[in-house]
């Protein structure tokens, strides 16, 4: 399984202005968009770090997933939510030749948590011995910054303000996050059951 992100958040979609409030770094001076290449790759590695612990995509880009076979051929669950859009389907058997699928034959079940392509008959297309599947979907909470819910956004300028903070310290430990991050992200974190017991 391989999963890629083919479109990346756009310089344009940063709050890159709210992010200089928030650090409250002085303004109207000649060289006051010295640091807008700093700030971006903060927001951008907060907006990764808080994807990564929600398991939800913040603004709306393209992705492709690609798998040798079907966990559930009834129905698989994709990597990233929510899902707004499957925009293909393509089989690819041993030789590298492809094969898009029809776009009737399946549907997106749409889910916050875990949204899955289902098939509108028994089962999804057989994957060519040898072959692949890729899938081609579009996922995101907010098609721009303005869009996302307001404790997301706050979470990422809170993390990003706190990368920029302790840029120059290395001995926080694995996984480090403020607990004001924590909190406000914590009802978007996935809740996950396993045998029989809450994860």
């Amino acid at each position: 399984m391989m999963l890629i992100e083919e479109t990346a958040i756009a310089d344009t979609a940063l709050p890159v202005d709210q992010f200089k409030a928030h650090l409250r770094l002085g303004r109207g001076f000649a060289e006051t968009s010295l640091q807008d290449d700093v700030l971006k790759g903060f927001l951008r590695a907060a907006m990764a770090a808080i994807e990564a612990r929600t398991g939800k995509v913040l603004i709306s880009r393209s992705f492709t997933w690609t798998l040798s076979r079907w966990r559930n051929d009834a129905g698989e669950v994709l990597p990233v939510a929510p899902v707004t859009r499957i925009d293909a389907v393509t089989l690819t058997d041993a030789q590298g030749a492809q094969q898009v699928v029809a776009p009737e034959t399946y549907r997106l079940e749409r889910d916050s948590q875990r949204p899955c392509l289902r098939p509108m008959g028994a089962c999804l297309p057989s994957i060519p011995a040898g072959g692949e599947v890729t899938i081609a979907l579009t996922a995101g909470m907010a098609a721009d910054w303005g869009g996302l819910p307001a404790d997301l956004g706050q979470a990422v300028l809170l993390l990003a303000a706190h990368y920029y903070e302790y840029r120059d310290e290395t001995s926080l430990g694995d996984g480090c996050m403020p607990f004001g991050v924590t909190s406000l992200i914590q009802r978007y974190r996935m809740v996950r059951f396993g045998a029989g017991v809450l994860q």
